[in-house]
């Protein structure tokens, strides 16, 4: 069995470099881009990589435009790197459908152990399908990280994923935000729970894709989220 190919798009040499050095004593293969609408094009029109190493500030098409544009026909697991560690960067990041995100510096031992972690959700949806029932007709689908409604997949990111199971398995119950960010961060990083707001708001969106549309999830003012299941 070959390698998995690793996309890296970086425009400092000496950081992708080294990224790379990692990648291969951790059995991968990589291929490094320095520009974000070349990185885009090489997506579109060649073969899917197993996973895209993605920084934000890029010449030609910064990360999150790129990350915004390839999940229009892809759901590769997205990694972004930045060095901008302002929340709003975090927030815009995961809306976009990234599904996971460090901040620089990082150890480069931590990105490959990332890479790991994503890979293993990804190939999760390949394994035999086990469909467990929720509430209000929902199903879970534990190794391929996937929930279905009626036989209606809906496309989520691990995070979402496991943000949506949580309040499937616990229907009227009220969750804190600071709650479901531990269940669902599990490295337990340093972020505001505001980032589940973010979260949310994107789990509604593909319910609302739905037909019919699911309005399933309720804001508790002040406190956090609960599922109402009919």
């Amino acid at each position: 069995m070959s390698a998995e190919l690793i996309l890296v798009v970086e425009d400092e040499p000496k950081l992708a470099a080294l990224v790379r050095d990692y990648l291969h004593a951790a059995g991968f293969r990589s291929e490094w881009l320095a520009d974000g609408r070349l990185a885009l094009e090489r997506l579109r029109t060649g073969p899917m990589p197993a996973a895209v190493l993605l920084d934000v500030m890029l010449p030609g098409l910064d990360g999150l435009e790129v990350c915004r544009a390839v999940r229009a026909f892809s759901d590769v697991p997205i990694l972004i790197n930045s060095a901008r560690v302002e929340e709003l960067d975090r927030l815009l990041g995961l809306e976009l459908g990234a599904d996971d995100y460090v901040c620089k510096p990082f150890s480069p031992r931590e990105l490959v152990a990332r890479v790991k972690a994503l890979l293993r959700r990804a190939q999760g949806r390949l394994a035999p399908v086990t469909l467990v029932p929720a509430a209000g007709g929902f199903a879970v689908d534990e190794a391929g990280q996937r929930i279905l409604w009626h036989e209606q997949a809906l496309s989520l990111t691990p995070v979402e994923f496991r943000l949506l199971r949580q309040l499937l398995q616990h229907p009227g119950r009220v969750f804190e935000r600071a709650q479901l960010l531990d269940l669902i961060h599990e490295d337990f990083r340093d972020v505001s729970d505001r980032v589940v707001d973010s979260h949310v708001k994107n789990i509604r969106r593909k319910l609302a894709a739905l037909d019919p549309p699911q309005e399933c999830i309720a804001s508790v003012y002040g406190v956090g989220y609960r599922l109402d299941a009919a």
